[in-house]
């Protein structure tokens, strides 16, 4: 090899074979952890499925009453697969084929009010049709369930993956959770209806994971046999439907000023109950499936100084950038929000409160001055909490735009540097943006090794890269 072809390693970089101190620690406590996993009691099959048939199967499993459904991509499996199941007679669900999406939510609020465990499913635009209905599902008090396979929304038209369907609807009073794996969507469906037929809550969910990246990539998935499933969702009995001859009522009627207010205020008391009910009912799942989850995931946040804050699929990437960068000593962790509503604001600054520095990761926009929806909300709760550490809000994958590994390394270096330069960081950056005429500015040349990098300035948008 040539002299000039020779890329020289700085002398202050552990080789990548070295481990840190904790990541030995972090390995016994992992495997320390699996001795005292609970293995749960339902009987457990190995698979390979792709999230959207990890979703059919769940429902499938709970077998609800109604499914209203019209396709588009990439949630048009979900109403295929279901309907298959009913035509094969292997459950007894009342397919409803409609001529739109907004009808779509119709039918399925007119089955719950009716009494019915009900759902159906859509992605992207699909939802904005339905947008006047999902504000008529909340506000009537109605557990049913969406599976959102999340889409970018138009335009450009564009059908791949980002947040933008679901945070657009993220004020519309439905709860939202929102699922990294196949397994992990799997096991959500199986615990909604538990939590939106609460009596503490009724408010419908949306049931939210990645379009094609979760929905049609095939993973290794470990599913419960149907009779645990069934057991642990139990029966459907509401309290108050129509068909209820003894006891006449109304469902959405015409509420003015004198009334409006306390149905509001109602919705919010639902939603404040929402996070112990979810949690009690993962703590139950825990004992049947022997898979753990709560509001969010915190990964090797033990004594991270500096934190990446995710939603959906894009969380294992940043985990494989959070274990990279630990086999350098860096004290790096993440937290995956599963939960944004009822938004886990307080818990989340808790989990946050010893870093020195925390990137927020939104994968859609809201074009304000306080950052995207997941940004906007967790710097309010971090102010709320007396919080005065640097948080930087980034953009990533919009439109389906690839977030690598090293993208998130790179995220971590920056929020690193914010630190040890002690500069105000720049808000609302975006991640792996494409600009030929962006500027390229060596702001870190005074420090040498691993941190080294150049920052691409396009306006409000960064392209972070290594330098070689």
């Amino acid at each position: 090899m040539a002299d000039n072809e020779k890329k020289v390693r700085p002398i202050d970089v552990p080789s990548r074979e070295s481990k840190s101190p904790y990541d030995a620690e972090y390995r016994e406590q992992k495997k320390e952890a699996s001795k005292n996993k609970i293995q749960g009691t339902a009987a457990k099959k190995r698979d390979r499925m792709s999230g959207n048939e990890a979703v059919a199967l769940a429902i499938k499993q709970v077998n609800p009453d109604v499914m209203p459904a019209f396709p588009i991509t990439p949630s048009t499996e979900l109403p295929q697969m279901v309907s298959t199941y009913i035509s094969n007679g292997e459950i007894d669900t009342e397919f409803i084929p409609v001529e739109s999406e907004h009808s779509s939510m119709s039918a399925a609020i007119g089955a719950s009010a009716a009494g019915a465990r009900a759902l159906t499913a859509t992605s992207s635009a699909g939802l904005a049709f339905m947008w006047e209905e999902l504000y008529i599902a909340a506000s009537d008090r109605l557990p049913l369930v969406l599976c959102l396979v999340n889409r970018t929304l138009t335009g450009p038209l564009n059908i791949n993956c980002d947040h933008s369907d679901s945070m657009g609807a993220r004020d519309s009073g439905w709860l939202q959770v929102y699922a990294e794996t196949n397994e992990e969507a799997y096991d959500n469906f199986i615990m909604a209806y538990r939590v939106t037929e609460h009596p503490d809550v009724m408010l419908p969910m949306m049931v939210c994971y990645d379009g094609f990246i979760t929905s049609h990539a095939v993973m290794n998935i470990e599913t419960l046999d149907t009779d645990s499933v069934r057991n642990f969702v139990g029966k459907y009995e509401p309290d108050n439907f129509l068909l209820n001859k003894d006891m006449p009522m109304a469902v959405g009627p015409y509420a003015n000023s004198p009334f409006y207010m306390e149905t509001k205020f109602n919705q919010r008391a639902g939603m404040k109950n929402a996070k112990k009910v979810i949690l009690d009912v993962c703590e139950e799942y825990e004992k049947v499936s022997g898979r753990k989850y709560g509001l969010f995931e915190e990964y090797r946040m033990e004594d991270a100084k500096y934190a990446i804050v995710i939603m959906g699929s894009a969380a294992g990437q940043t985990k494989d950038a959070v274990d990279k960068l630990r086999e350098y000593g860096i004290h790096v962790g993440m937290i995956k929000v599963r939960v944004f509503r009822p938004f886990p604001g307080e818990e989340l600054a808790e989990a946050l409160k010893n870093c020195q520095a925390v990137a927020i990761l939104d994968r859609a926009e809201s074009f304000t001055g306080m950052g995207g929806p997941l940004g906007s909300e967790l710097k309010a709760a971090m102010y709320d909490a007396g919080m005065k550490i640097p948080v930087v809000n980034y953009f990533y994958g919009l439109g389906g735009r690839d977030y690598t590994v090293k993208e998130a390394r790179d995220v971590f270096k920056d929020i690193r540097e914010i630190v040890r330069r002690g500069v105000e960081p720049q808000q609302f950056k975006y991640v792996g943006l494409r600009d030929r005429d962006a500027e390229v500015v060596d702001e870190f040349a005074e420090f040498k090794g691993p941190d080294n990098m150049d920052i691409r300035l396009s306006g409000d948008g960064v392209k972070i890269t290594d330098v070689e």
